[in-house]
């Protein structure tokens, strides 16, 4: 049995957490040393202005002018850490968002237009080195590329950031290699430590990422000629790996040179069927494809059966790969479909994630584990910690629509 949707007092107990959230951030913030969206400050600037929003008041959304400051003042300081998850182009991504988001009003392509020689050079350095990783290389910075493209009021920013995309879309194809059957791939390190290499599928590092920046260039008539048959071939390898017995999974993590695959994923944001989902479901909306829509559908609803710890593998509450990262997908999903079964599974993980915060000394009573060190540590950050949390539960809350999300593809 799931959780029941609605708990007594529930809206109490998530509004002090966002209380409690909001406090931790004001007394720690100046503390943390990246600026990126996902791992920095401007992670947490994005949580202090969305719940001024929530709240109706302006006092959160000072505090983010001052987070956003200090950022800035980071970067004339010296600061030149470029990813997008932790660095410069996350800080940049976060500042056009908020601008168009009408938060605040800087002058994006004045501003912005002074880094896109230092993130470019990043950009094909990274490819050069084959990493299109989507939080530390490649595809990170054409995803900031991307949104000055769609934001820009500048006919010449227009045609350089086209010039900059057709390159990325280029480098990005020089790395594929073809199938049989129209299938195409993109071989990365599997394994740090030992070197391995495969082919990944994960949202957060893989496959899946590609599918999304893909589909997002693909939305624009100056790219799509040159992206369908990179995005038609990379769904069509993605699917080519759908495990047959699905007694767990619909898809593993990876395939490895020597052909072996991860029969088991957990269900998560960054490895698994659910940023696996999320990336096929954009995709097929804007292919028009009625098949993969289906497809996707089960998927996600293959998803929601999945309620155990030994089989979600989620032990803590974060985004990244935790309680509140699949609530935020079933969410989503849900706005997209109407379909009740997702609304029920983002309520359920909502309340699992509620359950997962009761650390005394933890940031509002949350904790990560830290998997590759085994043992729990404090977060900030939204990939990982309360910043992220905060914004997933505003979603919940709220009334208005927002799209915050869409930095880690998920809208």
């Amino acid at each position: 049995m799931r959780t029941p949707i609605l708990v007594e007092n529930k809206k109490f107990i998530l509004e002090h957490k966002l209380k409690e959230i909001d406090a931790i951030i004001r007394s720690e913030y100046e503390k943390e040393a990246h600026l990126g969206v996902l791992a920095g400050l401007s992670g947490m600037a994005l949580f202090q202005f969305y719940y001024s929003k929530y709240l109706n008041i302006d006092a959160n959304a000072d505090l983010g002018v001052d987070i956003i400051s200090k950022a800035i003042e980071k970067i004339n300081n010296g600061y030149s850490f470029s990813t997008y998850c932790a660095g410069i182009a996350g800080l940049g991504w976060t500042l056009d968002h908020l601008e168009q988001a009408d938060f605040i009003d800087i002058g994006s392509d004045d501003l912005l237009s002074e880094f896109d020689d230092f993130i470019k050079k990043r950009m094909l350095s990274d490819f050069k080195n084959t990493n299109y990783d989507f939080l530390h290389g490649g595809i990170g910075y054409a995803f900031y590329f991307l949104n000055r493209f769609r934001n820009t009021n500048s006919v010449t920013l227009k045609k350089k950031y086209t010039k900059i995309l057709f390159e990325f879309i280029d480098l990005l194809e020089g790395l594929s290699e073809t199938e049989a059957n129209n299938k195409i791939k993109w071989k990365s390190v599997l394994n740090i430590k030992t070197g391995e290499e495969g082919y990944n599928l994960s949202l957060s590092h893989g496959m899946s990422s590609i599918i999304g920046i893909l589909t997002k260039l693909y939305e624009h008539d100056a790219f799509k000629s040159r992206t369908e048959h990179l995005l038609l071939g990379a769904i069509n390898y993605v699917l080519s790996l759908e495990n047959e017995d699905k007694k767990s999974c619909v898809f593993p993590n990876s395939k490895t040179l020597d052909n072996a695959v991860s029969k088991k994923s957990r269900l998560a944001w960054c490895y698994g069927d659910l940023g696996v989902g999320i990336r096929l479901w954009f995709a097929a909306k804007v292919l028009n494809d009625e098949k993969l829509k289906e497809k996707t559908i089960s998927i996600f609803k293959h998803a929601a059966l999945r309620v155990k710890q030994e089989d979600t593998m989620v032990v803590d509450a974060g985004i990244c790969h935790g309680s509140y990262g699949n609530a935020q997908l079933f969410n989503r999903i849900y706005q997209e479909t109407g379909i009740i079964t997702f609304k029920e599974a983002a309520n359920f993980w909502i309340n699992d994630g509620l359950e997962k915060g009761t650390f005394e000394q933890g940031f509002a009573g949350y904790k990560q584990w830290k998997g590759s060190d085994e043992k729990w540590g404090k977060e900030l950050s939204l990939l990982e910690g309360v910043a992220g949390i905060g914004l997933v539960i505003i979603d919940h809350l709220s009334s208005f629509n927002t799209n915050w999300d869409e930095c880690l593809m998920i809208s």
